[in-house]
């Protein structure tokens, strides 16, 4: 499913309104509602507008699991930082309890080890299904989600729920959430708009399959719901009807 909207204010409004249905729907559900965050420059707005006053009452936030899609391997107080970020647009503003917070980051173990303790939690919180209710992710303009980037043993990975590797290009480690346990989320919303996206975003929806390429093309959720939220900016190159 594709939505495209106006304008990025439109389009921040439907992905808070996905959030808090979902969070409800949950809540009212199981008692709680376990999300992964996305990172990068995409969810700030959406965060920015889930904390603020009329939103964020909206929300049982101490019924609220919060983990993240993905990690740059740096200390929380690196401006990199996918969890720093996070905390400064979101998380420091709503009634969340700190123990329903699962940072992507550890300083005491390699990220190889914590990607397994890391794995170990979200079985224990999310459930031995691994299906998340909504999964936040947004898409870089080379066609990569989450920390699955192209041409990248992650690709393949088929038994791992989470995984840490060395990204030589841009020399550090990363953590993951992989594609198998992406797939299982009972919701899947990808966060893209603008020009820069405009080329990837094409490739991966209309373009021929090559995950190797465009690892967002493994997105395929196997019981939950896909949602690619677009401007029409990102959307011009587009030649289906949605």
């Amino acid at each position: 499913m594709i939505q495209i909207f106006e304008n990025t204010q439109q389009l921040t409004e439907a992905a808070a309104a996905l959030f808090i249905d979902t969070a409800k729907e949950a809540i009212a559900k199981n008692n709680k509602f376990t999300v992964a965050l996305t990172g990068g420059s995409s969810p700030i707005a959406l965060h920015k507008l889930l904390a603020s006053p009329d939103y964020q009452q909206m929300i049982d936030w101490k019924k609220v699991y919060v983990f993240w899609g993905d990690e740059r391997w740096v200390p929380f107080e690196d401006d990199r930082s996918n969890t720093k970020m996070a905390f400064e647009t979101l998380l420091n503003h709503v009634p969340i309890p700190q123990d329903n917070i699962f940072k992507m980051y550890s300083e005491t173990v390699s990220p190889e080890k914590y990607a397994t303790q890391y794995e170990a939690d979200i079985k224990k919180v999310v459930g031995e299904d691994g299906a998340f209710d909504l999964i936040l992710l947004g898409m870089g303009d080379d066609g990569h989600t989450a920390s699955l980037f192209p041409h990248t043993a992650v690709l393949a990975e088929d038994k791992k729920w989470v995984d840490a590797y060395y990204l030589g290009p841009q020399s550090m480690y990363r953590i993951t959430l992989t594609a198998p346990l992406i797939n299982k989320a009972k919701n899947i919303a990808v966060l893209t708009f603008g020009d820069k996206k405009t080329d990837a975003l094409y490739e991966v929806l209309e373009g021929a399959r090559n995950v190797q390429q465009y690892p967002s093309q493994l997105l395929a959720p196997s019981h939950g719901k896909l949602v690619f939220m677009t401007d029409q900016a990102a959307a011009k190159r587009l030649k289906k009807s949605y």
